[in-house]
């Protein structure tokens, strides 16, 4: 009678499973900080939104009062400009360079502590070039 031999291993090795560990590694490390920029560019989408309504708002102020804006708050809310209560909490926005016959050069935004990443974050459009820089931005 021959007894035949048969190899009866189920399961992986050390080593593929160290190539397969490896492998994910490398891809975590690959995705991360491009979902770290997502999320940033998430949160300062809100704040994006908003400087473009101040914007706005400062144009019609100024066709109705025929000088600029200096304070988003004193002069352009509730009749020109409604931000939302979240987004309020979150932000703080401020007019640079505004008032008399100069429009803002900038519009910035602070972000706050109730904000989920954190307080001290700063968006700026320069209304000059139309352009944002700083928190979310890859120009940063």
């Amino acid at each position: 009678m021959k007894h035949t031999l048969r190899s009866n291993n189920k399961g992986f090795t050390l080593i593929e499973v160290l190539v397969v560990v490896i492998i994910v590694a490398v891809l975590a490390a690959v995705a991360f900080p491009i979902y770290q920029q997502y999320v940033k560019s998430a949160y300062a989408s809100e704040a994006q939104a908003t400087i473009g309504a101040i914007m706005n708002a400062s144009q019609m102020y100024y066709q109705d009062m025929g000088t600029y804006p200096e304070d988003v708050e004193a002069q352009l809310e509730p009749r020109y400009l409604q931000i939302n209560r979240a987004t309020k909490k979150s932000w703080t926005f401020v007019l640079v360079g505004g008032g008399g016959e100069n429009p803002p050069s900038q519009i910035t935004a602070t972000s706050t502590e109730e904000m989920k990443q954190g307080a001290g974050n700063e968006i700026i459009f320069d209304t000059e070039t139309g352009r944002f820089s700083g928190f979310g931005f890859d120009n940063e």
